[in-house]
């Protein structure tokens, strides 16, 4: 009968420890060595397909999930996480294979016979400042004048107007807020209407009218432009993971959209309708980068700290956090993620 390979080795070691007594300890320790190696070698050989599916896993997780930045958020904060998440930003070249058709007679990118930038894309009206006026019952701000900041102003984490919300920071459970109504169904948190008019106000006094579109969005309106986004993703050819971690760059995530508690907004102009990154060069961009803070707004996603709020650059996004934090974050050029890790 054949021998294993466990009974050859034993028997090898124990001929040699009989003929020579001064080995016998090397070679019970040699004995050991080897087939405790041997059987652990072959355990894992056994369960290769197992180990396998678990490793998969794990690096499946890291590379698609576009929650795994919060892993670097969690541990050193935002700002030291800017360089490692920069890198992955980066080397990525799924936005390669993303193409959009461009209708040439309207110059608007198309998404299943739909255009993005359009006023109804998100199915809410667009108003301008006349039009909420003429509305009855509406909110009406008198000027467009602010009053003075206050000095050493100390910010407070609990502040309703800093609720940090993003992937790593989703909707505060038990969050309250009421809902005021701009115009007709188009709502927002009650508390940032007058300083949205007054805004309006002030842009118009400079010869720009602001439009309106797209304030407070339920969830499932969110889940319905989340899903949206990654269908038209996976028709361009990509994968449901590919595609999900690209609608996240660009739609955020349920559950942790700004929209969804009535403190963002989109806005553009009368002359520049489109959600586009163009808007930034519009003489209404340009009036909103340089004047929402004085009215507590701020640009929620800018260009060059996609790395830090995971989102990629979008003009017409701003999101009221009070006149004090807002004309910090424009003095010092840092977005709400970089304000937390320094203020609060």
């Amino acid at each position: 009968m054949k021998k294993t390979f466990r009974e050859k080795i034993i028997f090898k070691f124990t001929y040699i420890a009989k003929r020579n007594k001064i080995l016998r300890y090397p070679c019970l320790a040699m004995i050991s060595v080897i087939l405790g190696g041997y059987h652990f070698g072959r355990h894992f050989v056994l369960n290769t397909k197992r180990y396998a599916s678990v490793v998969f896993v794990i690096i499946f997780f890291m590379s698609s999930c576009s929650f795994s930045f919060a892993v670097f958020a969690e541990r050193t904060g935002f700002i030291k996480a800017q360089e490692t998440y920069s890198a992955v930003v980066e080397d990525s070249d799924i936005m390669l294979a993303v193409e959009m058709e461009m209708d040439p007679e309207t110059q608007a990118f198309m998404d299943d016979g739909e255009y993005y930038g359009e006023e109804h894309i998100d199915g809410f009206d667009s108003y301008t400042l006349d039009d909420i006026l003429e509305s009855q019952g509406g909110y009406q701000a008198e000027s467009g004048e602010t009053g003075e900041l206050e000095e050493d102003y100390e910010f407070d984490p609990s502040d309703w107007r800093l609720v940090l919300i993003n992937k790593q920071h989703p909707i505060p459970e038990g969050y309250e807020f009421k809902l005021g109504t701009i115009k007709d169904s188009m709502q927002c948190d009650e508390r940032i209407i007058d300083d949205l008019l007054l805004m309006m106000h002030g842009a118009k006094k400079d010869g720009v009218n602001l439009v309106i579109k797209s304030p407070y969005r339920t969830l499932d309106r969110q889940e319905f432009l989340f899903n949206k986004k990654i269908k038209h993703y996976m028709g361009q050819g990509l994968s449901y993971m590919d595609a999900y971690k690209i609608a996240s760059q660009a739609v955020t995530v349920p559950g942790s959209s700004e929209h969804q508690v009535g403190l963002s907004l989109d806005i553009t102009s009368d002359t520049y309708t489109l959600l586009d990154q163009g808007f930034g060069e519009t003489e209404a961009g340009l009036w909103l980068a340089e004047h929402s803070c004085e009215y507590g707004f701020t640009l929620r996603y800018p260009l060059g700290k996609e790395y830090i709020t995971s989102i990629e650059y979008e003009p017409w996004h701003f999101r009221y956090v009070g006149r004090e934090a807002a004309t910090i974050m424009k003095e010092e050029d840092i977005c709400l993620e970089e304000f937390w890790d320094k203020y609060l």
